[in-house]
């Protein structure tokens, strides 16, 4: 009885809980389904497309060793897909279609219709748990609804850990051949822009290549982790999130690394691996929240109240945002660093959201898809859910009261100005301490090849404030 693996963001051989299963239950043929109007419509980024075909290269030949075709097919939205995989299925005389189970709210509705079109045509449909630690809705609070604050999720976290530690599957083995070929992978999409070289260097593809990777930070970095990670001139991040957010690794890979560069221990042992550790629990959370909270990704607030912030329509602010020309060195290198990357370090997310957000008091759903549109990472929940934090308006959000001052976030977190250098070329010459607010002349002294501060940070702060403070009280 021939199964079917269809693969979207679980891009690897190895711990893949859907094509174990397919391998287990009869001869497998791998297909991927390409949605080029899909993602325009959730705003992926050129980058992280280009990312998917690169690993799907790699991905085809690691079938090829295990004689599975990878067969790629095109949907250009989700509603094509369960006619598409219907006429695939009788093509091939599959018996039944395995997939990893995804969580956003139109994933969730793409999979409910192919799901129903193949029962119905006599065809198992078998979502299999894969891209978490625990199942939505397995870790609820007393009352039993679904954790709002991450203290209190990451504590049940690690006690159902304690308990029950989730593992990896082992390496397939090859199956015996079907004569079915692979189908050639595109190098580019329609309508998405071409990537730099340089940028491709930045994010090889493929399972060795995150694998190495992995291996490099939980053998040497994840020690120190703690102390650099919120330094963006260090090395000190696994810089793995495209890998998880592809599914190029699994979060059981990582969990299983960070243990055993701790001798085995969750919440003691060295404080780098725990607090990375956590850090694999708050994209579990988020995701928990994507599920438990379905308006999160449906372009809502989570605090309902916040949706009568009066944001500002300010398109100037926020394009100087967009292009990293707001006069703000540490806000316009992390922008710059973004658009020739397509990555951004985690502190420097937090900063430049909240100066979106706070000091331009701009919508944080604009900054949201922005972000999109550019991270090669570009997940969802996680996304989602640092935007709503930073902008006060999420679950276990900070304090609306709480505003980031960028200079001194910037004076903490790259004293030395390595890191704003790097991006900012024009302010090298700067001191170490001028470098974080560049002082501009005017008269007989050159004028300073960089733009001044589009926003006043002690009037902007009294700005949010006010706006926070004026929203309708929940009864």
């Amino acid at each position: 009885m021939r199964q079917l693996v269809w693969f979207r963001t679980d891009l690897r051989v190895h711990d893949n809980t859907a094509l174990h299963a397919a391998l287990n239950a009869g001869p497998t043929i791998a297909v991927y389904v390409l949605s080029p109007d899909q993602w325009h419509s959730h705003a992926d980024a050129a980058c992280k497309v280009d990312f998917w075909l690169r690993n799907l290269i790699e991905l085809q030949a690691s079938l090829a060793k295990l004689n599975i075709a990878l067969l790629i097919r095109t949907a250009t939205d989700w509603q094509q897909a369960p006619a598409l995989l219907e006429q695939l299925c009788h093509t091939l005389h599959i018996s039944a279609v395995h997939v990893n189970t995804e969580y956003g709210h139109n994933e969730t509705q793409r999979d409910l219709a192919v799901g129903t079109r193949l029962v119905d045509q006599g065809i198992q449909f078998h979502s299999h748990f894969d891209r978490l630690l625990f199942k939505p809705g397995s870790l609820l609070t007393q009352t039993g609804t679904y954790f709002k604050v991450f203290s209190q999720f990451k504590k049940t976290s690690y006690q159902r850990l304690a308990d029950s530690l989730p593992t990896t599957l082992h390496a397939p083995r090859p199956q015996a051949p079907l004569a079915i070929e692979s189908d050639a992978i595109p190098t580019a999409m329609a309508g998405f822009a071409a990537v730099t070289p340089q940028l491709k260097q930045l994010w090889p593809a493929g399972e060795q290549a995150a694998q190495q990777r992995l291996n490099r930070f939980s053998a040497a970095a994840i020690d120190a982790y703690l102390e650099q990670r919120d330094f963006p001139a260090l090395a000190g991040s696994s810089q793995l999130s495209p890998y998880l957010a592809a599914g190029v690794l699994s979060v059981r890979q990582c969990l299983h690394a960070a243990l055993a560069a701790n001798q085995g221990e969750f919440a003691s042992g060295k404080p780098g691996v725990v607090t990375w550790i956590n850090e694999l629990l708050w994209r579990e959370f988020y995701t928990h929240i994507l599920v438990g909270y379905p308006r999160v990704s449906r372009n809502q607030a989570f605090k309902a109240e916040t949706e009568a912030l009066a944001w500002r329509n300010a398109p100037a602010d926020l394009l100087a945002w967009q292009q990293g020309r707001t006069g703000f060195p540490i806000i316009d290198a992390a922008m710059r660093q973004l658009l020739a990357t397509g990555w951004m370090h985690n502190r420097l997310r937090m900063i430049v959201a909240m100066f979106l957000t706070k000091n331009l008091l701009i919508d944080w759903r604009e900054g949201e898809r922005f972000f999109m549109q550019h991270l090669i990472d570009g997940d969802l929940a996680a996304n989602n859910g640092g935007w709503q934090w930073s902008a006060s308006t999420g679950t276990d959000a900070v304090p609306y009261f709480r505003i980031f001052n960028p200079i001194s976030q910037s004076q903490r977190f790259d004293p030395k100005g390595v890191f704003i250098r790097h991006w900012l070329p024009e302010l090298q010459h700067l001191s170490d301490k001028d470098i974080h607010q560049p002082k501009h002349h005017d008269g007989l002294f050159a004028p300073l090849a960089y733009p001044k501060p589009i926003v006043d940070l002690a009037a902007s702060r009294a700005r949010a404030l006010a706006a926070f403070k004026n929203l309708p009280k929940v009864s």
